[in-house]
Parts: C-alpha cells; structure tokens; sequence
C-alpha cells in the first residue's frame, strides 16, 4: 500500500511545501477581520459591517477545516522529537476547539443576523475579543513549532532524519 505514496521530499513532505500554514493565514485574517467589522459595525451603526463580517465568519469556517486537515496530516509527517511534541500537542488540541468554536459562533452569528442583520448585541462582541485571545495564542504556539523547534525546515528534516533530535 505504502508503494502507491509519493515520496516525502526534503521538507517530509509529498507536496513542495507545507499547506496549513497558506490556508491557516486566511482563517486567521478572516477572523480579525469580521471582529473588527462587527465592532466598527457596532460604534458606526453602519450595518454594511454587519453584514462583511457575517461572510469572513462564514468563509472562516469552512477554511478552518481544511487548515486541521492538513495540520493533521503535516503534524503527522513532521516527525516532531519530544521537545517539541507538547507544543504540538497543544496547538492540535485548541486546533480542533477553534473549528468548533468558530462554527459555533457563525452558527450564533447566523441566528442574529436572521433575527435583525442591523445590530449585534455586546455579548457577542465580548465573545469575539475572547475568540481574538484564542487565535492570538494559537498563533503563537504555531509560530513556536515553527520558528523555535523548525518543524518542516530543511535542516530539522535532516537533524530528525539522521537520529540527531530524539
């Protein structure tokens, strides 16, 4: 079975370069957008943002999904050594909570916007400040994997591939 795999490049990877990332940076731009929409929405009173942020929430999650998917399969292929597994483990799990909790909150976005599209209650806009914290250290533990333990990189490939990082 493993036969019909292509082989894992330089990065351990199938494909040139890492997915998740490309598509996570879109979830993470669609989420500060529609909050920053919604409360530009809220202290204008104009309902056009209102209504721009209901499709960044909307498009966010739907990207999210993909984002775990192939963070999965990237987490999976990174060979992570035992420094850097907690942090993984870590950004898997609140990886997965955000899918949810986004879906969640559009679900809830949804239901406000058919009740009245011209206006959000504050604890909605309370919740989507919490949601900021959330994808901030989210991104946080991402670029850790990233910028501090190399996950992907060329050189940590080697290193783990080489028995060096264990």
């Amino acid at each position: 079975m493993f036969d019909y795999l292509p082989p894992l490049n330089d990065h351990n990877l199938p494909y040139p370069d890492t997915i998740h990332p490309i598509v996570v940076h879109f979830v993470i731009a669609m989420v500060l957008f529609a909050v920053f929409c919604d409360i530009l929405g809220y202290f204008t009173r104009n309902a056009r943002f209102y209504e721009v942020s209901w499709w960044n929430f909307f498009f966010a999650t739907i990207s999210i999904f993909i984002a775990v998917v192939f963070g999965q399969v990237e987490a999976g292929l990174a060979g992570p050594y035992p420094v850097a597994e907690t942090t993984l483990n870590l950004h898997t799990i609140l990886g997965w909570s955000l899918s949810g909790i986004i879906a969640a909150i559009t679900a809830w976005r949804y239901v406000l916007r058919s009740r009245n599209p011209k206006s959000l209650p504050i604890p909605f806009l309370g919740v989507g400040v919490l949601l900021l914290g959330l994808v901030g250290f989210q991104t946080y533990l991402g670029d850790l994997l990233v910028w501090v333990y190399g996950l992907h990189t060329v050189p940590v490939v080697e290193a783990i591939r080489e028995g060096i990082l264990r």
